[in-house]
């Protein structure tokens, strides 16, 4: 009998209240700045991150080995068998790469597959809560597995920045264009692409009409046929991240859809004023 867990990083930006404890453990992401490290959504919050980028630049990190054994360990002590590892894209982060090296040592106890969700925050958290609940309707780890995967093809992540400028520190540019541009008022469309990077879409001058166009693609590639779920996330900016939600809502094909924070760790690298479109292909 399978008994089947969970484990994931806290750049899926899923809440509380959207997964189950019990069935899901989450490894927070580092972030570093001179005073110390703290973890992502535990020990700093996204607004204490904002604040303290205005007169620093923080690092961010991999999830402890600690947390990961201790994660690990807790689904042994509670009968679990197998466990679906779902991780940020590895093309933004080491952790899908550290968790396969550090699963090795649990491979005689666990079965343990671990998926590269080529993407992160509600993309990432897409994955998660389809394999949640999957596990709640009794499928087995094998096909549990084999549609995580496949979900990847149903997912798109566009966003607009305020300024490159954390993008371009933090090494995570990937092959976003424009950065001569921002001179010129010229923003990106970024789009998480099927690598797992960035790469930019489109361009327009100032970001309202960068946001329009990144609406645009979504009406236009992204609502056919069945429509989709649309999560509007911002980085610190929750007044223009609803007026966003506002313009979504009024498509047609557009099912669930909300407006949420993004989580500190992902923030350090786009810094303040992102509104990026989670789109979920139903």
């Amino acid at each position: 009998m399978e008994k089947i867990g969970i484990i994931t990083d806290s750049a899926c930006d899923l809440r509380p209240h959207q997964y189950d404890p019990a069935l899901v453990r989450i490894l927070p992401l580092k972030i570093a700045f001179s005073d110390g490290e703290y973890k992502d959504g535990v020990t700093i919050s996204a607004e204490e991150t904002y604040r303290r980028m205005d007169t620093e630049v923080p690092k961010t990190s991999l999830p402890e080995g600690s947390d990961m054994d201790t994660a690990l360990n807790y689904f042994i002590d509670n009968g679990f068998t197998h466990i679906i590892g779902i991780f940020i894209s590895s093309g933004l982060s080491g952790t899908f790469n550290a968790f396969q090296q550090f699963q090795e040592d649990f491979k005689d106890r666990l079965v343990i597959e671990s998926i590269d969700t080529k993407t992160l925050s509600m993309g990432e958290g897409i994955m998660i809560r389809m394999a949640e609940q999957m596990i709640r309707d009794g499928a087995s780890f094998d096909e549990i597995v084999r549609q995580v995967r496949a979900k990847r093809e149903k997912i798109e992540v566009y966003f607009v920045l305020d300024t490159l400028e954390y993008l371009i520190k933090g090494g995570r540019i990937g092959k976003v264009s424009g950065t001569i541009g921002q001179l010129l008022n010229i923003r990106p469309v970024i789009h998480v692409n099927e690598e797992g990077i960035y790469h930019t879409v489109d361009k327009a001058r100032g970001k309202k009409q960068a946001l329009q166009k990144m609406l645009g693609i979504l009406e236009s590639q992204h609502l056919k046929e069945n429509g989709a779920n649309v999560y509007v996330m911002h980085g610190g900016v929750p007044a223009e991240g609803e007026e966003v939600l506002a313009q979504v809502r009024k498509l047609a094909g557009i099912k669930e859809s909300y407006s949420d924070q993004l989580t500190p760790s992902l923030s350090v690298h786009t810094g303040k004023g992102l509104i990026g479109l989670i789109i979920e292909e139903l």
